[in-house]
């Protein structure tokens, strides 16, 4: 087998180490390029308010734990890195917390995850019910994201409306 299926542990641990901090540092940059364009905006009385000085003084001192455990979730990851950009986590902070949460990632990538991947790559290669079953599989966790995305986008459409919530509840905001 080709790819980073066929490399050694610590080759593969390292391709998917670098991989997660570039993502990882992408994420926490492009939050703080936001923040920073923001406050050159109207946005810059709400990005200085008391409020969200407090929140970015409790993400600089209480964040790192958080963007470390993070690597340990899926989705949850890019949201808290996106947060810590835009919290302006102090870097001191920020980098051995991501150093930190990647070695996490990528050990578990590069053992159980990898694995996994080979197993089901195999499994549909060995047996064609396997593989449509694999298909069937993804394709229902698609759809189900996208209705739960649609979702989702109906009810802060209705509540910023001022409206009713797709449960009929009336929202007064």
């Amino acid at each position: 087998m080709d790819g980073i299926l066929a490399l050694p542990f610590v080759w593969a641990f390292g391709v998917l180490f670098v991989i997660v901090m570039v993502r990882s540092n992408a994420t926490y940059w492009a939050g703080r390029g936001i923040a920073a364009g923001g406050r050159r905006t109207a946005l810059v009385r709400y990005l200085d308010s008391p409020s969200v000085r407090r929140a970015e003084k409790a993400i600089a001192r209480w964040g790192a734990p958080a963007v470390a455990v993070s690597f340990l979730t899926i989705g949850f990851q890019t949201a808290v890195n996106a947060a810590a950009g835009l919290g302006r986590m102090p870097l001191r902070r920020y980098l051995p917390a991501t150093v930190v949460g990647s070695i996490m990632w990528a050990a578990i990538y590069a053992t159980i995850g990898l694995a996994a991947f080979d197993a089901a790559i195999a499994a549909a290669a060995g047996s064609p019910g396997a593989g449509v079953a694999l298909a069937v599989m993804a394709a229902v966790a698609l759809a189900a994201g996208w209705c739960l995305r649609r979702r989702r986008a109906r009810l802060r459409a209705a509540t910023a409306a001022g409206g009713t919530t797709a449960r009929g509840v009336e929202h007064h905001g």
